[in-house]
């Protein structure tokens, strides 16, 4: 609020009427924006717990108060100087600033009409006379220190009294520096109402107006209610830091994940060649070693690690083991859970237990854990000097098995999903395999077709394909590209001759 530097120099003409009306249209119209995005944003954060939603609305609030602040000081600009109200018993003129003895607006005054709350108190003036002690107050101060006009104005040693303690000797110093330094006033401080005792944040701004001989004669001073403008950028620091943290925290889920998961997956890349130690005999029908190929696919759709895996090892004796399997879940806790049935499915499989059985173990497993979730699975072992796959699946997608340019899924045996059941029994099923057969182990993220459709069509490609890498190569290319909600793995098997 512009004040006068001098009591003997008359005020500055108020700004072109049209041109403060031209930025009042604008800045409703600004309004009227903030609030169609604020709604957006406000619809969001509401069906949402992501602390980056939340913060976009606290923004989208602190922004609309600004706008709000904004028309309202135009709106007084327009106006010109707030109507001020004399202290209760205190002689007044008709000034600039104040009222008639009878407190009707002085001729020629323009009421203000902001649009906004200022009558409910947000912001008002005052001046203190140095020589005659008169106080004058605005209404909107009245209202924003919830004072009755008959009550009276303030005085400069009566103020502190409206504070809280602890902000009095701020509101001292800055009194003191503009009245005895003719330092200008800015700074803020907390008042307690008095008609209701909500304690409010105000900012003050104000300077000492000087006579003829430049000493100070009085002083004047607008404050604000920024008690809102605070709470939302309150807000906004502490939905921002929010999402920092959670930002962070995805983060460090995310490589601790990562890092579980490169721990327990196999460590080959590119072809596997099972059994590398114990030959296949001559004379057996189901031919050579296997030739493997696996691939891990995440998901398109979110940063956090699911718990699929896949896996081929060798077992004692020159026989293999093929698995792939996937838990509900996502981050540290899914990818840890992983690795605990992958290291028990690997030690039971070593140990000589069949695929059936070894289901039955890791439902125990899964459904006894500290962390309980479901998850699906297939286990296989191959036999290579039979050429016999003896094979068990827990509610998983049952392999594919690809001979003579065509494709099928195999029949498969019964088996609920582990941990959903408990002592549940899985029965397994044996299949032969001939030279030159590819079997496909994977996961429900792979394909975005409910059952084996899409992956059966690529039959004739396999049926080219010399090796197992040749053949991911080819689902890759299919699948590798797709947009997927969840992670997928795909292992394939090429039965050498």
């Amino acid at each position: 609020m512009p004040s006068p530097q001098s009591a003997d120099r008359p005020a500055t003409e108020p700004p072109e009427r049209g041109r403060v009306d031209a930025l009042i249209s604008q800045t409703r119209r600004l309004r009227g924006g903030i609030d169609a995005v604020r709604r957006e944003a406000v619809a969001s954060a509401e069906t949402s717990d992501d602390p980056r939603l939340h913060w976009q609305r606290a923004l989208c609030e602190l922004a609309a108060h600004h706008a709000d602040d904004l028309g309202e000081q135009l709106g007084q600009l327009r106006a010109g100087l707030p109507m001020a109200r004399p202290a209760a018993g205190a002689e007044s003129g008709t000034a600039p600033g104040s009222t008639t003895p009878d407190g009707t607006v002085p001729a020629g005054a323009a009421p203000i009409d902001t649009g906004s709350d200022a009558a409910a108190g947000r912001a008002g003036s005052a001046e203190w006379n140095l020589l005659t002690d008169e106080v004058a107050w605005s209404d909107e101060l009245f209202a924003l220190f919830g004072r009755r006009p008959e009550d009276g104005a303030l005085t400069l040693d009566e103020l502190p009294s409206a504070l809280l303690e602890e902000d009095t000797a701020l509101l001292t110093t800055m009194v003191t520096d503009c009245l005895v330094d003719g330092k200008p006033i800015d700074g803020e401080f907390r008042i307690v109402r008095g008609d209701d005792g909500a304690v409010r944040t105000v900012h003050m701004m104000g300077e000492p107006v000087l006579d003829a001989d430049g000493c100070t004669s009085s002083m004047w001073a607008v404050l604000r209610d920024v008690s809102d403008l605070r709470r939302f950028r309150q807000e906004v620091h502490e939905t921002r830091d929010s999402a920092h943290r959670r930002r962070d925290a995805a983060r460090t889920e995310h490589r601790l994940a990562v890092e579980l998961q490169e721990a327990v997956l196999p460590p080959w890349r590119g072809s596997l060649r099972l059994p590398q130690s114990v030959p296949a005999a001559p004379e057996a029908p189901g031919g050579g070693v296997l030739d493997l190929a696996g691939h891990y696919l995440p998901s398109s759709t979110s940063s956090l690690i699911g718990g699929d895996w896949f896996d081929a090892m060798e077992l004692p004796g020159g026989r293999t083991l093929l698995t792939v399997g996937g838990l509900t879940g996502r981050g540290v806790a899914a990818t840890s859970t992983m690795a605990m049935l992958l290291g028990a499915v690997r030690g039971m499989a070593v140990s000589g237990a069949e695929p059936g059985p070894l289901m039955g173990w890791l439902n125990h497993l899964l459904e006894s854990s500290a962390q309980p979730a479901l998850g699906s699975a297939v286990c296989c072992r191959y036999e290579p000097s039979s050429g016999t796959l003896l094979w068990s699946q827990a509610g998983h997608p049952a392999p594919l098995l690809f001979r003579g340019g065509a494709g099928r899924a195999l029949r498969p045996p019964e088996g609920v999903l582990l941990g959903a059941m408990t002592d549940a029994a899985y029965a397994q099923t044996e299949e032969r395999l001939l030279p030159g057969d590819v079997l496909l182990l994977h996961t429900e993220g792979l394909s975005d077709r409910p059952g084996a459709g899409r992956l059966l069509e690529l039959a004739p490609r396999f049926a080219m394909a010399d090796t197992a890498q040749e053949c991911l190569r080819a689902v890759l290319e299919e699948f590798g590209d797709k947009e997927r909600e969840d992670d997928a793995c795909v292992l394939i098997a090429r039965i050498g001759s």
